[in-house]
């Protein structure tokens, strides 16, 4: 009787010797990662080695982000894109090119700042192996906050320590003279002061570059006025193969590029900003030009196709494969 008892005892507490031994080998549960991971892409232009680095993101209220439709109309666009109707996610990329003479950056981002999701770019250039030192070129499109802020270290020092600064002859000479200053939107007229303390290392490397001139051989001015008053977008070619950095011409294009008659607070004239829009637009589009933006999502790089009330973006294809 006594083995009879010890044989079922036995057999209850088998499963739960069992479920403990499991439980016991069984590996612990991933942890969740602290950051997202490094944020950087590479193509092919030609012979020229693309690669776009993120920066992180700002965010916008909807209220008051365009300035001459109704906020429900505005609401109802992005609806149609499955964005929140509230806030306005601006991502931040920066583009690079390396020529094999040259390596070329086009505008520096944010830099450091309170806003905890931006000024990611540093970390992800060093993940990308985008050495400061080596840039031989900063190509600026314009001069607001977030393009120009990167320009210097959290000390003042310069962060491109080799590197000529190329600059679009109009944003230059507008924004370093102070009397246009008063003939200025009121939320931009920050912009003269930060345009001084972020090119005061440079002093000596400054240069302007005209509309249609070239950068360096294969990067090219194209004049896109509007955005600010020497905005600027660049033609990367390598012989037939060609691409344009678009900047600012438009926002994220989703749904600023399908709606390019929206113009929003942050265009210093909205009507040419508009008529810049059309024009890159119908270009890229007519001409099948692969392009990037640096408010573009994320890695922020393909093409631009019409549609029947403006322009959608076409992300291009990943591949692991330069």
């Amino acid at each position: 009787m006594s083995s009879r008892r010890t044989l079922l005892l036995g057999a209850l507490a088998a499963p739960v010797l069992i479920r403990a031994a499991h439980a016991q080998s069984a590996p612990a549960a991933p942890s969740a990662p602290a950051a997202q991971p490094p944020g950087f892409y590479r193509f092919k232009v030609g012979s020229f080695t693309a690669i776009t680095v993120h920066d992180g993101f700002g965010t916008r209220p909807v209220e008051g982000l365009i300035v001459n439709k109704p906020v429900a109309e505005v609401q109802a666009a992005l609806r149609a894109d499955f964005l929140p109707t509230d806030t306005l996610v601006v991502p931040y990329t920066v583009t690079f090119v390396d020529t094999g003479r040259h390596l070329v950056a086009f505008d520096t981002g944010n830099g450091p700042n309170s806003n905890p999701n931006s000024g990611k770019l540093w970390d992800n250039m060093a993940a990308a192996g985008i050495d400061p030192a080596r840039v031989t070129h900063v190509v600026m499109s314009h001069f607001h906050g977030d393009h120009i802020g990167g320009l210097i270290e959290p000390s003042g020092a310069a962060k491109y320590p080799q590197a000529a600064i190329i600059v679009p002859e109009t944003e230059w000479r507008f924004w370093t003279d102070a009397s246009n200053e008063t003939r200025s939107p009121e939320y931009q007229r920050g912009t003269f002061a930060n345009t001084a303390r972020r090119f005061a290392p440079y002093k000596d490397r400054v240069q302007t570059l005209a509309d249609g001139a070239e950068a360096v051989p294969g990067i090219r001015a194209v004049a896109a006025y509007g955005h600010t008053p020497g905005h600027t977008a660049y033609h990367i070619a390598d012989g037939a193969n060609e691409m344009i950095y678009l900047a600012d011409t438009t926002n994220r294009p989703a749904p600023l590029a399908e709606h390019p008659d929206f113009h929003p607070v942050f265009d210093f004239d909205a009507d040419m900003a508009e008529a810049t829009r059309r024009r890159m637009f119908d270009r890229v589009a007519t001409d099948r030009i692969a392009v990037t933006g640096y408010h573009f999502p994320f890695p922020a790089y393909g093409h631009m196709d019409r549609t029947q009330a403006g322009y959608r973006f076409i992300p291009a294809e990943w591949s692991s494969v330069l």
